[in-house]
């Protein structure tokens, strides 16, 4: 490797430590630097992690714990379109699930997976807050509504 390459920075480390050096001295830095972090990488990758611990000085252990009892923080990389599917009760009641099954089937993922290709990731979630269009899906916080099986394909169809 040449030396113009060992020189090159990493604009998303150079962003990462912009904000734990905003937050490092504020009382509870964490949660607002894993989501700096995850907006600056997608996710929360292993090596993020690492680093924020030792900017931080908080055990990697402790950052795990905060990572997975959280629902927005994320250790997998998302697809370019993120499916959330309602599941609470409107969306349960008026077919819900039929909807969840048939996207599962047409994307071959379950929830919180995402597609080989990466296009989609998929996330069961309990309210969108849409109850009048039950049931609902958001793909990429574009809300679709009143839906049937038979309205999933058209709709996937039209995000790249």
């Amino acid at each position: 490797m040449s030396t113009a390459c060992k020189d090159l920075v990493d604009p998303k480390q150079i962003k990462l430590d912009e904000i734990i050096n905003k937050h490092k001295n504020e009382n509870g830095p964490l949660i607002p630097i894993l989501q700096g972090a995850q907006e600056v990488y997608g996710y929360l990758p292993a090596h993020v992690i690492k680093h924020i611990s030792k900017g931080i000085r908080i055990p990697v252990a402790r950052i795990y714990g905060v990572v997975t009892f959280y629902a927005q923080f994320r250790l997998t990389p998302v697809g370019r379109n993120l499916i959330n599917i309602c599941l609470g009760t409107a969306c349960h009641v008026r077919g819900g699930a039929k909807v969840v099954e048939t996207i599962e089937k047409e994307l071959k993922i379950k929830d919180g997976a995402t597609t080989e290709d990466g296009r989609f990731t998929l996330e069961v979630v309990a309210c969108i807050g849409a109850c009048g269009l039950a049931p609902v899906i958001s793909i990429n916080n574009e809300v679709h509504g009143r839906l049937s099986p038979d309205k999933i394909a058209g709709i996937l169809a039209k995000y790249e």
